[in-house]
């Protein structure tokens, strides 16, 4: 279906609610500064030596040399920043990269500024914490999140974001091993996997990595891949509900999967992100599902719940059951990585997250998450009135909109020329996701 300029303005304009951005440009003036003149007898004129550039004897990682254009979200900036030069009193709505807008609730800073400030007092001042996280905050993520699914607190890491920590993952498993992906996925998978030198060149044909599995994941199959076609790999990466169609893979799906990877001996790293987002009765973590404490580990974060993109914290769980071929123990490999690349998450930060848990910070952070899932379905019935097709939105705050035929960025530029509206084009998630779009509003 091709844009109607008249009913994407008029839609912008009855359904979303434009939020007031300031961005002012600060330009500098050059001052005319007066010198005295000085007298000099003799003046000999001397050509300027050419400017040599110099170059070490250092070759660049072939890996970031794969790697195409830039990282998607901070790509989006740039022309973002671009259409604000073009039309300065333009005022955006920013539906593109996912960061939060709500404040955290005052709760949660409370508990930070009461650590924050006894860090002054001889009494409260603490230096380096346990790099796998404070006891309590480990604590109270296990019974939080995984209550009777047999996680413990050891088997916790608590850190500065999922994606950090997904970076780290490839680290700890090295260049040597193979990866899959759903495709459309978020696209820090890939891009470690490119650089840790797991891949092949990028094939501009087919717009995909050599020796990466690219499950497909579309409205015809329901967002889940067809395991009985996949290779087998030595990491799963899959993510639920997803980044970017806002899918949820349902009990019997992700019992699939998890049968997938023991029948292959292959590890999953299940990102559960977005799971408090979760509104069907699907599993929230891959540890409720039978037998997947011995495939998989698990990475979260509070950063959509809690407004934390800025703050910073997240977790893995690497239970203690997840071994090598060998019989080694995946959590004490993991271990050693984060106590040699990592000095643990901020302790102030930490105070933050564990007054998440508490009742009070449970309430108020359901409260924000919410807000979000109305903001979504706004969306949502935006753009069903103009007749797209469109799904996420339930269980996650993305919402996935198909424009059959036509590319993603020049939908995207189509959008933000008419509307001012700053979407995320679908072909940055992967093949999978071109003739689409993700638009939230967090």
């Amino acid at each position: 279906m091709a844009l109607s300029q008249a009913s994407i303005a008029s839609s912008s304009s009855a359904f979303f609610a434009q939020t007031a951005l300031d961005f002012k440009s600060r330009t500098s003036r050059a001052q005319t500064v007066a010198v005295p003149a000085k007298t000099v007898g003799v003046c000999k004129c001397v050509a300027a030596s050419e400017k040599t550039e110099y170059k070490t004897q250092v070759n660049r990682n072939a890996n970031m040399a794969k790697l195409q254009a830039g990282y998607l979200f901070p790509e989006i900036a740039r022309r973002r920043n671009a259409h604000l030069q073009k039309h300065p009193d333009a005022k955006i709505i920013p539906l593109g990269i996912g960061d939060t807008t709500e404040p955290i609730p005052e709760y949660i800073t409370s508990a930070m500024a009461k650590r924050a400030l006894a860090m002054s007092t001889l009494e409260g001042y603490s230096g380096y914490g346990p790099e796998q996280g404070e006891k309590p905050l480990r604590v109270a993520i296990a019974k939080t999140f995984y209550g009777d699914l047999g996680i413990e607190e050891d088997d916790i890491f608590v850190s500065d974001g999922a994606k950090c920590d997904i970076s780290r993952l490839q680290v700890l498993f090295g260049a040597d091993k193979t990866i899959s992906v759903q495709d459309p996925s978020y696209p820090a998978y890939v891009d470690s996997s490119v650089i840790m030198g797991q891949t092949g060149q990028y094939q501009k044909s087919v717009q995909k990595f050599g020796n990466i599995e690219y499950m497909r994941c579309t409205p015809d199959n329901g967002f889940f891949p067809d395991l009985s076609s996949t290779k087998r790999t030595d990491i799963i990466f899959f993510c639920s509900p997803n980044n970017p169609t806002g899918s949820a893979a349902t009990r019997e799906q992700l019992t699939q999967l998890v049968k997938f990877a023991k029948d292959n001996g292959s590890i999953i790293v299940y990102d559960s992100a977005y799971a408090m987002y979760m509104s069907d009765d699907n599993p929230r973590s891959i540890f409720e599902i039978p037998g997947a404490k011995d495939v998989a580990l698990e990475t979260s974060s509070f950063s959509k719940y809690a407004g934390f993109t800025g703050v910073r914290l997240g977790w893995t769980v690497v239970p203690k059951q997840l071994q090598y071929s060998d019989g080694f123990q995946v959590a004490k490999d993991f271990n050693r990585i984060v106590c040699t690349c990592f000095n643990g998450a901020s302790t102030i930060v930490q105070a933050g997250g564990l007054a998440c848990l508490q009742p009070e910070g449970l309430k108020a952070m359901h409260g924000v998450i919410n807000f979000y899932k109305e903001n979504t379905k706004i969306i949502m019935e935006t753009f069903n009135s103009l007749g797209f097709n469109v799904y996420g939105g339930t269980n996650a705050p993305y919402v996935w909109v198909h424009f059959p035929g036509q590319s993603s960025w020049d939908v995207f530029g189509e959008i933000l020329e008419k509307t001012h509206v700053v979407t995320t084009p679908g072909s940055g998630f992967g093949p999978g996701g071109e003739g689409f779009i993700r638009d939230q509003k967090l």
